[in-house]
């Protein structure tokens, strides 16, 4: 060992578990391949055998590492640590304490400590390890003792911790638990804290370790990580940085021809009270409607769809929402939630838990009282579908933060509509009171945002270079406009049926006379009447 603590790759952070190799594969066979394949460190860990086994399988493990120029950490065991030479340890909350193990271990030796709360992490901070291992983020069956399940949005708030004091901005950072290949991107992207800390790395036991071809299987994550860490995307926006409304509009009616000229295929999970009109929505801009809920499906339609709408007004098939947003993300294309109601009852406040820590929104749209549930705010409850009380005092601001949170586009419609990606807000001034008087007029929204998001992805697609290489972006295309495209799709035919006034005189008339002018929307109409403020 230098002199120096070495500086250490913390990208792909294989964790050893021989007894999850397969059969015919043998232990340093495995390793040997995934090194090759991209891990970057190692950590070695065996709770069911003695000492000397233990020092014989750690010592042959850095023999095989260090042909590959890899570190290797010694989980828990000191004296197995000094035995080989090993480059540290890492502890557990219930292991030796930091600062005996400091004591023990040359000063070169890098400590890494698992860390499952924030109190965890403000310790390890004090106590001054070189990396924290985070999570569980999903459940883990490699590990009896391990923690429930924090979620990636819990790994990012225990990031934000290491800002919050100099000691802490320091310290590397790793997640663990049930992390895989068709999961990394989300744990990578949907961790990141609200200031912008990202994780220094992946923990990875059972995806490498028990399969066939370790070396793909350490390739494909590696891949993941190494694409994320160059281009670490703060949301879905890839709009230039002069926005300007005139600029707005006319990206708008762009996405709006696309749709027109594509077809597009728009996947919905929607409420069953808004079914018909939903798809009457999607048809009119000049898309087709899917309505799909067993999760048998959600492989194939993924392949198929442009885009997918989850809106849970009736949750009736959670296990088809969880597979659906899953296979969106594996195929890079949008996700737009849409928690109807999600602040009325607590099975849906844990159910939107369980969708945004399964998969990533792209966009997530809701009126004041839905936005407020899923961000705890307490200035706007929610009734049923409906918001009450004041409102937001500063509604840019907490989409915004929203935004930041979810790292997602926040859609958040009233009176006035504000879409932010967690960077620029605009706020959207269009749309007739009639909207509130028919049922699912918000849901439409939610429609026409995932319309306009598979618009985008197909421009993205269609602009990128025949050899581009293929990255690890979540959702390709300038989502942002799609968002703010969406909205006025629908608050723009609003006004313009309202004015129709030899035909519409109410609620009941009104519906059918906003279909029509959705199917009548052109680009021109947009950016006539489009009213976009850049705040």
């Amino acid at each position: 060992m230098s002199e120096d603590k070495p500086v250490l790759d913390y990208s792909v952070y294989l964790v050893t578990g021989r007894e999850l190799l397969p059969t015919g594969k043998t232990y340093l066979e495995s390793l040997e391949e995934s090194l090759i394949g991209g891990v970057t460190l190692v950590q070695v860990r065996e709770k069911q055998v003695d000492t000397g086994e233990f020092i014989r399988i750690a010592q042959a493990t850095k023999e095989v590492c260090r042909r590959h120029q890899v570190p290797v950490l010694i989980n828990d065991r000191i004296d197995v640590a000094l035995a080989i030479g090993a480059d540290g340890v890492h502890i557990g909350q219930s292991d030796m304490p930091v600062s005996i193990a400091r004591k023990l271990l040359p000063p070169n030796a890098i400590i890494g400590m698992t860390c499952n709360t924030s109190e965890h992490v403000q310790q390890a901070i004090k106590d001054g390890v070189d990396y924290i291992g985070l999570g569980p983020v999903w459940p883990t069956t490699t590990k009896k003792d391990a923690q429930g399940a924090v979620g990636v949005r819990g790994i990012g708030a225990m990031l934000e911790i290491l800002e919050t004091v100099p000691e802490g901005r320091g310290i590397r950072a790793v997640s663990i638990g049930g992390i895989k290949s068709t999961n990394a991107l989300h744990c990578l992207h949907g961790s990141v804290s609200p200031s912008g800390r990202i994780l220094d790395g992946l923990a990875v036991v059972s995806d490498i370790v028990a399969s066939n071809d370790p070396r793909a299987a350490a390739n494909r994550i590696a891949s993941v990580v190494q694409a994320f860490k160059t281009n670490p995307i703060t949301t879905f926006s890839y709009a230039p940085s002069a926005y300007q409304p005139a600029s707005i509009k006319h990206a708008v009616g762009e996405l709006l021809s696309v749709v027109r000229q594509h077809s597009p295929l728009i996947h919905q999970i929607t409420n069953n009270v808004v079914t018909t009109q939903s798809a009457n929505a999607t048809i009119a801009l000049g898309a087709s409607p899917i309505m799909a809920t067993a999760p048998e499906e959600m492989a194939d339609l993924s392949a198929a769809a442009g885009a997918l709408l989850v809106n849970f007004g009736t949750i009736q098939n959670l296990d088809g929402m969880l597979s659906a947003g899953r296979n969106y993300n594996l195929r890079r294309k949008p996700v737009v939630f849409d928690p109807v109601g999600v602040g009325a009852t607590a099975f849906r406040k844990s159910s939107a838990a369980a969708l945004l820590d399964a998969w990533q929104a792209t966009v997530i749209k809701g009126n004041a009282g839905e936005l407020a549930a899923l961000a705890n705010w307490a200035e706007v409850e929610a009734k049923g579908v409906d918001s009450v009380g004041k409102g937001f005092a500063d509604p840019a601001g907490f989409v915004r933060h929203l935004a930041k949170k979810q790292r997602a586009i926040a859609v958040l419609t009233g009176k006035d509509d504000y879409i932010s990606d967690g960077d620029r807000v605009v706020r959207l001034s269009n749309g007739h009171p009639l909207l509130g008087e028919i049922t699912g007029s918000g849901c439409m929204v939610g429609t026409a945002v995932a319309t306009f998001c598979a618009a985008a992805s197909i421009a993205a697609m269609n602009s990128r270079a025949p050899d581009a290489p293929e990255d690890a972006q979540i959702a390709r295309g300038d989502m942002f406009t799609a968002a703010v495209g969406g909205v006025l799709a629908i608050t723009i035919a609003s006004e313009l049926a309202a004015a129709k006034s030899d035909i519409v005189r109410g609620s009941g008339t009104f519906l059918p006379a906003l279909i029509d002018e959705l199917g009548a929307l052109t680009p021109e109409k947009i950016v006539i009447h489009a009213k976009v403020e850049v705040m």
